[in-house]
């Protein structure tokens, strides 16, 4: 049984923390066709690029205001050795990718290519190092590759490699999924690494690196607050980060609609009692995330070290016929509904969190584009990113609800089916709703005080089943058009979804 009414007052003249951009963020790794086919196809691809990069999904992310990229890495970043992607591609030596397919990588998409890729995108580079088979020499030398001018040695053999001047490389992460594929490590042993090597990544000719220790899986609060009491135990505030050389630390968490790892559930073919298990563990981000927030409040009240979650999103079984190592799988209206659901959660746990990167960009995982061929597809995720683009760098203003009969309840459990967010930015301010009801709709009220305000536009992202997807015959299947369920009464703006639907109504601020 299902109800769904949300009632609930926002002040506008009451600033929240502010929605860092980089929460928007994405990542993609050597895995199946995310670089390979999906972002590289080299330069004499007909398929239209600018020096390799295709132009179309370069595009599309421009237009959604990709902030930054994470790369390479992923398990792969710790069996990555970076000195053999930069040179002349023909002679890169070549490796075996262990973890995603078991393919041979050529290198011919290495350090170069991706700062390009960056660069064309207008997006921020996020570099994992490889701690887990690297050394602490070899990341120290890719940090003064990528960074330092001047005579220094790598900055020679950049130079060697036809680029000039340094790069700035804000985003460092300090290994990958140290407690699995990163070295099946314990909290202690790695955060003695993360000590050892986050004090080698140096900052050089005034790129501060903003470095990120890895984190716990999932509700790991024991890895949390061994890193943290690492701070606390060295002495000084907390917010003197020269004591242990990073200055965030990181979590992974996906969203499947089964307990069982090997059965996660299909992409596009699943009943009403999986799509209820799957938005109950969309549900735990907040959990999660509020638990890693109290562990570091102990230690860090000013919340100076940041919380990052660098991997999010669902997870499916790949598609039949696909290589069950390249995690190819399809996105449909239940996924934006989950991409809905975590940024309402990261909007409100912004004064911690404050970086996200959904997985993965390209053809893998909870993709934003998927590429066949010349082709490409937009999926619903893409539409949640676009739609919600506005909060970007914004100020968040808390929604307190009054009352709420919005729940689902079920065998399998019972959540929350309507969640909004509000942020503003000059004058405008931009509402997100998201009713996760498979069946009824539901009316949400916002009661908008402290400001004048006036409905400019709103946009709808729904369809008529959660199974429905778009592909290369049906790319329109579930787009974004205009809505007129939001409407002014009185003080309050009052928005009626239908099922399963997410919306944004823009404001213009008096």
């Amino acid at each position: 049984m299902s109800t769904g009414n949300l009632h609930g007052v926002v002040n506008l003249d009451v600033a929240g923390a502010t929605i860092s951009r980089h929460l928007y963020g994405h990542f993609a790794e050597h895995l199946g066709r995310c670089i390979y086919e999906g972002f590289w196809v080299g330069e004499d691809s007909p398929i239209q690029n600018t020096a390799g990069v295709r132009d179309d999904v370069v595009q599309a992310l421009k237009e959604i205001s990709i902030p930054n990229l994470r790369w390479p890495g992923g398990c792969f970043a710790d069996e990555y050795h970076w000195m053999n992607g930069v040179g002349p591609r023909e002679e890169r030596p070549s490796m075996v990718n262990t973890h995603w397919g078991d393919v041979v990588e050529d290198n011919s998409f290495g350090t170069h290519e991706f700062m390009q890729l960056c660069e064309l995108l207008g997006a921020e580079p996020y570099v994992s190092g490889n701690v887990g088979s690297g050394t602490v020499a070899e990341m120290s030398d890719w940090v003064e590759y990528l960074t330092r001018s001047g005579d220094a040695p790598m900055s020679r053999l950049r130079r060697e490699h036809g680029r000039t001047e340094p790069w700035k490389v804000p985003f460092w992460g300090i290994g990958n999924e140290a407690w699995g594929c990163g070295g099946n490590m314990t909290a202690e042993q790695y955060t003695q690494l993360a000590s050892q090597f986050a004090t080698y990544t140096r900052n050089h000719d005034g790129n501060e690196l903003y470095r990120v220790a890895a984190g716990p899986n999932k509700d790991d609060y024991h890895w949390t607050e061994t890193l943290m009491k690492s701070i606390s135990a060295l002495g000084g505030p907390v917010a003197d980060r020269k004591h242990n050389g990073w200055q965030a630390l990181s979590f992974h968490y996906y969203t499947h609609a089964s307990d069982d790892w090997q059965h996660k559930g299909s992409a596009t073919e699943f009943d009403a009692e999986e799509y209820h298990r799957t938005i109950l563990n969309a549900w735990r981000i907040d959990e999660i995330v509020r638990g890693h927030a109290r562990v570091m409040d102990a230690y860090d009240p000013e919340a100076t070290v940041g919380l990052v979650c660098d991997e999010w999103g669902t997870w499916w079984d790949v598609e039949p016929g696909t290589n069950p190592g390249f995690l190819f799988q399809q996105n449909t209206l239940r996924d934006a509904l989950v991409a809905g659901l975590h940024f309402d959660v990261f909007h409100a746990n912004a004064r911690r969190l404050v970086m996200a990167n959904i997985a993965q960009t390209v053809n893998v995982l909870q993709a934003m584009v998927l590429t066949d061929g010349a082709k490409m597809v937009l999926t619903p995720t893409y539409h949640v990113f676009a739609m919600n683009a506005g909060h970007q760098d914004a100020t968040s203003h808390p929604v307190q609800v009054v009352s709420s009969d919005a729940r689902y309840r079920g065998e399998v459990g019972e959540y929350a089916t309507l969640t909004t967010s509000v942020s503003s930015r000059e004058g405008s301010a931009l509402v997100s709703l998201t009713n996760l009801d498979a069946s009824n709709g539901g009316t949400v009220r916002l009661d908008l005080r402290g400001r004048d305000w006036q409905v400019a536009t709103a946009k709808i992202l729904a369809a008529p089943s959660l199974q429905a997807h778009n592909t290369v015959q049906d790319p329109s299947a579930v787009a974004p058009v205009a809505f007129d369920g939001a409407r002014r009464e009185g003080d309050a703006l009052v928005v009626d979804l239908p099922p399963h639907s997410f919306a944004t109504v823009e404001l213009t601020l008096g």
